[in-house]
């Protein structure tokens, strides 16, 4: 039996996935360890997030997260060389000031190892996608319950349920998602929103979209690695532990703990004679 070798995952595979119908998956990882073991799984997608600043830095939001933290990350997990497509998310005041700002923090992020980067917001960002774009930086998007605008929502709450013309509104979001897409964008994160508003958002969209608490119908799935591997103590109701390394790994700790105390470790075998 012939195994097919794995390909890299590039920009123009995105838009082959959508046509085909191939559901893309993305992981986050924020170091070089982590990057390599969700590539080896197969992932089409490695996403370093600004949300290092609450899953690593024990920050209530993602807001004190800086370009140069976000450099440091990207820079790990490229150094992995995965096959998985490295997205790096620009932190918020990265691009809110001026397109030339957002452009020159992109070329930032690229140098470091992103092939792709990632910023929030739709139609009021919609021109700094654009200036990104047309400097041949691939740009994704994101829509919908958007962390950097933690302030502005009153707390990390679902959007597109009310049925106004306001920031959040289900209206509201189908015009971002025409507007990041229109700016030249080559996919777009949408997250926190009822399922049948992502569906209706992918089924309008010719990029593809990736979900995350934005139900099935999105062409493709991110998690946060640290809840899908159950390391966190956090749980939501968008999330899915596929196993439970935090319990694992505090017994492990625990077992080490408990022989250096009684002096069996280290042992004979693991000492030099």
């Amino acid at each position: 039996m012939t195994v097919q070798k794995r390909l890299k995952f590039t920009v123009p595979s995105l838009a082959t996935s959508k046509q085909a119908q191939q559901p893309i998956t993305m992981v986050t990882a924020y170091d070089a360890t982590f990057a390599s073991i969700v590539d080896e799984a197969g992932v089409d997608l490695i996403l370093v997030g600004d949300s290092v600043g609450t899953v690593m830095q024990g920050a209530r939001t993602t807001l004190g997260v800086s370009m140069d933290h976000m450099e440091y990350h990207v820079q790990m997990v490229a150094s992995a060389k995965p096959l998985a497509a490295i997205v790096g998310d620009m932190p918020f005041g990265s691009y809110q000031s001026s397109s030339v700002s957002a452009i020159k923090n992109a070329v930032r992020l690229v140098k470091a190892g992103s092939e792709i980067v990632k910023l929030e917001g739709g139609v009021h960002i919609a021109s700094t996608i654009e200036a990104i774009a047309n400097m041949d930086i691939p740009v994704m998007g994101h829509i919908g319950l958007t962390p950097q605008s933690y302030h502005r929502m009153g707390g990390n709450k679902v959007q597109g349920r009310s049925s106004d013309d306001s920031a959040g509104s289900r209206s509201r979001l189908l015009a971002d998602a025409r507007a990041v897409e229109q700016s030249g964008a080559c996919a777009v994160v949408i997250e926190g929103v009822p399922s049948d508003v992502g569906a209706e958002i992918t089924a309008e969209l010719t990029i593809p979209t990736i979900g995350i608490g934005a139900g099935v119908g999105c062409d493709g799935q991110v998690l946060v690695m640290h809840d899908l591997l159950g390391l966190s103590s956090r749980s939501f109701t968008f999330t899915k532990a596929y196993a439970n390394l935090r319990t694992a790994s505090i017994d492990a700790v625990q077992e080490y703990v408990s022989e250096v105390r009684g002096r069996t470790w280290p042992d004979a075998e693991h000492s030099f004679h």
